[in-house]
């Protein structure tokens, strides 16, 4: 045990000695986030912040301000059932394996073995048959004197916090998808309402009609007019209930649900879309965009290929290693017993002298990648900034065109109702009705789509900004969609 000390002891002197002498340092660009990743406007320290904070319980908050509980209870099954979630944390698992295995590379290496031999062998006399028992430890540690092993290391954890961000982007687009569906539903089923509603009306008006043409009072075409209008309106409602159905099987699919349960969950609120409690959203803080698991993954893979780079380096100038070794060995033969102890230290230098320019490409490639990563970054931030600047118009444009709808719509309706009793009393064709109808129904359906793709353009914003926001924040993004698409500028680091 005193010699194993003693050698350890030794290795971490030599190593101490070696550094000082020859200088252990790191090669490659040290990354700098701030000015690897520019954006205007973008808050002087890079402190991506986490989408909900990481939270299911916050990522509930959030939703829950849309008033409908079963919204909430569907997006927590759908991420519990996402292959695309699952697949993120496989992803997780296996880079933060390549982190262990990049961060031992640079620790010491500890093995044992142990033998038993039986064999003859001859010292300076006659063939003897003899047992060698042995033991040994044997270690080996090789020094980053260039620093590749540390920017290896660099490179896995930053791959590793870009996987960690694809997984709460792949968290977001699940909800985010879920209420899509969800909403869609809910609007699909007060289209089935409406659909019902004229389907029924049409129906009256082709069975008055037809006994008004059996008195002689409306002419046989005009019946059928009104009976083809009936069969219109009941294959109108036939097929959207069909459509609603399809969003059914979506749901299914999407929270693992079974069907029945399902539809008994969705029963209480039945079309009764979600609304959220912002009507209107002018502006939204400028630094959630920092927040976008995408945007951060991009950061994230782009400080990888900045390390990736001084590991390239490191290759090209030699590699130091310490091999050492101790441990007992007994020597037995007829009257013969030996035990001794033996240890072995020493460096292994390994220097790189031919490799017909491998090690040069190797660098070239990983600059290269370096500035690919660098434009996938600058791209990334200018999708990021579109989408949220194209999702505050649109929300804002369906939030005036809802009330315009809902007057075209009351208008419309009443205007059907007198239409309706001007017919019945033979004041009006069966064309003058149909027309009015016609308006009418084209209204309603439009207000509900207005109102359907209204928490849309809201689900939309969400996805936009990566998880939501704190509507409490008076920091705006007003401006920074033009100045960063006027001239985003990516700073470099220095190779």
């Amino acid at each position: 045990m005193v010699l194993q000390a003693a050698f350890f002891v030794r290795t971490a002197t030599l190593t101490a000695m070696l550094c000082s002498l020859v200088g252990c340092i790191t090669l490659g660009p040290d990354y700098d986030a701030q000015r690897a990743t520019a954006v205007p406007n973008q808050p002087k320290v890079w402190q991506p912040p986490v989408a909900h904070d990481g939270s299911p319980a916050v990522l509930q908050d959030w939703w829950s301000q849309f008033g409908d509980p079963t919204l909430v209870d569907l997006i927590v099954a759908a991420q519990e059932q996402s292959q695309t979630m699952a697949q993120a944390a496989v992803r997780i698992a296996q880079t933060r394996a390549l982190l262990v295995t990049s961060t031992a590379a640079a620790s010491p290496v500890v093995n044992g073995s142990a033998g038993l031999t039986r064999g003859t062998y001859q010292i300076g006399g006659p063939v003897v048959l003899a047992t060698i028992n042995q033991a040994q430890l044997q270690a080996s540690w090789e020094l980053d004197l260039f620093g590749g092993l540390a920017r290896g290391s660099e490179a896995a954890r930053a791959r590793l916090e870009a996987q960690l961000a694809n997984w709460h982007d792949a968290r977001i687009s699940v909800a985010a998808d879920t209420a899509n569906i969800y909403t869609n539903y809910r609007a699909c089923e007060q289209l089935v309402a409406l659909a019902f509603s004229d389907s029924t009306s049409r129906a009256r008006t082709a069975k008055l009609t037809e006994q008004l043409a059996a008195s002689g009072f409306q002419s046989p075409a005009n019946a059928a007019l009104a009976r083809a209008s009936a069969a219109e309106g009941q294959g109108r409602w036939v097929g959207q209930q069909a459509d609603c159905d399809v969003l059914i099987k979506a749901m299914v699919a999407l929270t693992g649900l079974v069907e029945l349960d399902l539809r008994q969950r969705l029963a209480p609120l039945a079309a009764q879309l979600p609304s959220a409690r912002v009507p209107l959203v002018q502006q939204v803080p400028a630094q959630v965009l920092l927040q976008r698991p995408d945007l951060a993954a991009a950061e994230r893979e782009l400080a990888a290929a900045s390390a990736d780079i001084g590991v390239r380096e490191a290759e090209r100038f030699p590699r130091l290693s310490l091999l050492g070794s101790v441990g007992p060995l007994d020597f037995s033969t007829t009257g013969l017993s030996i035990s001794a102890t033996s240890w072995s230290i020493g460096p292994t230098l390994t220097m790189p002298f031919f490799d017909t320019g491998r090690r040069a490409a190797n660098l070239d490639a990983a600059k290269i990648a370096y500035e690919a990563a660098e434009v996938n970054y600058r791209s990334q931030a200018r999708r990021a900034v579109r989408e949220v600047e194209e999702a505050l118009i649109r929300l804002n444009s369906l939030v005036l065109r809802d009330t315009e709808a809902e007057i075209a719509s009351k208008g419309y309706r009443e205007s059907l109702v007198a239409a309706e009793n001007k017919f019945k009393f033979g004041l009006a064709s069966v064309l003058d009705l149909e027309e009015v109808r016609r308006l009418s129904v084209n209204a309603d359906n439009i207000l509900t789509s207005v109102r359907r793709d209204r928490v849309n353009a809201m689900i939309a914003l969400y996805r936009a900004v990566g998880g939501g926001w704190d509507v409490a924040d008076n920091t705006a993004l007003n401006g920074l969609a033009k100045a960063a698409l006027k001239d985003m500028t990516i700073g470099t680091s220095t190779r």
